[in-house]
């Protein structure tokens, strides 16, 4: 019986954390998009600047960032962008500290995942995409 070696473990071990990370940003920006009005309104709601410009933002950075962080292009700098981004979307969309109530608290919930998000984020940025990836072709 064959064993894999630690190193093939930690390279699909990285491919399945971009998997993981980035599911949620895949997802929600496919829904942007195929609902951009939607999208545009909801901008407008939570007080983003520009509000279209701010949905196409949001659009190509979960979405298509979002892709091509899971194939493995330009992983790092890919990483460290979208960390920022996060940062940027949970001070704009998240900002708990000027509500009550149960939207103070479902947004706090929001605005810590996505601190944590940024750090599974940052740590992408300085270890890489691994071996399954387009970045090491």
């Amino acid at each position: 019986m064959r064993y894999f070696s630690f190193e093939q473990r930690k390279d699909a071990l990285f491919l399945l954390a971009r998997l993981l990370m980035m599911v949620l940003f895949v997802l929600f920006g496919w829904q942007k998009l195929v609902g951009f009005s939607g999208t545009v309104a909801y901008m407008g709601s939570v007080g983003a600047p520009a509000p279209t410009l701010s949905a196409i933002i949001a659009v190509v950075m979960e979405l298509v960032v979002g892709i091509a962080i899971v194939i493995g292009f330009y992983t790092r700098p890919l990483a460290l962008l979208l960390a920022l981004y996060t940062l940027g979307t949970a001070l704009i969309g998240h900002h708990y500290w000027t509500m009550t109530g149960m939207e103070q608290y479902a947004n706090m919930i929001n605005f810590y995942k996505n601190l944590s998000i940024m750090g599974g984020l940052l740590l992408l940025a300085a270890t890489g995409p691994g071996r399954y990836s387009l970045d090491r072709r």
